[in-house]
C-alpha cells in the first residue's frame, strides 16, 4: 500500500493497479512502464516536479512519449521560467522516490497541470507511488482527486 492508494481510495476512485518487474537501468521510467505494460506510451502519464523560478514546486503530467515544456509550464503559473527540481526536492516535497512519484497522496500536495491531452483519453495510467507500480484510472477522476489544470504542456 503507498499513499498514493490510500488517496485514491479516500477519494472512492475506481482503479486498477498494474504491476512489472522495475529494471533499474532503464533510461526513462515512463517509457519502461508503458513498454513492461503492454500500454501506448502516450496513455502513460509520468510525473514530473519542476521548480519555478520563485521557488515554488509545481507537478506536470505529461505523457510518456512527450517532453515537458518548460517554458509553456512557466507560464501556466505565471512565473519567468521553471526548471526540473533537484531529485532530493522533489522526494522530499512528495515522500516519493524518483522515478515512483505519484500525483496522488503526497507529503506536501503541490500544484498539478497535466498536459491537455490527458482529457483526449478516456483511461490514463499514472505512477502508484512506487518503481514497477502503475495505477490506471479515468482521466476525469485523474483530474478531480489532484485538482489538476489542463494546458499544453508536452512537446
Amino acid at each position: 500500500m503507498t499513499p498514493a492508494i490510500t488517496a485514491l481510495r479516500a477519494a472512492r476512485v475506481a482503479f486498477e493497479l498494474l504491476e512489472y518487474c522495475h529494471d533499474p537501468a532503464a533510461p526513462s521510467f515512463g517509457l519502461e512502464a508503458a513498454s513492461a505494460l503492454g500500454l501506448d506510451p502516450s496513455l502513460v502519464f509520468k510525473t514530473l516536479v519542476a521548480s519555478l523560478d520563485d521557488g515554488r514546486l509545481v507537478v506536470a503530467l505529461v505523457p510518456a512519449n512527450r517532453e515537458l515544456d518548460l517554458k509553456a509550464l512557466a507560464g501556466v503559473f505565471s512565473a519567468k521560467s521553471a526548471v526540473m527540481a533537484a531529485v532530493a526536492a522533489a522526494e522530499r516535497a512528495t515522500g516519493y522516490v524518483a522515478g515512483g512519484i505519484s500525483p496522488f497522496g503526497q507529503r506536501r500536495a503541490l500544484p498539478v497541470v497535466a498536459d491537455e491531452t490527458l482529457a483526449s483519453h478516456p483511461r490514463v495510467s499514472v505512477s502508484a507511488g512506487r518503481r514497477g507500480l502503475q495505477v490506471a484510472l479515468a482521466s476525469r477522476d485523474l483530474i478531480r482527486v489532484c485538482g489538476a489544470r489542463l494546458a499544453p504542456v508536452a512537446r
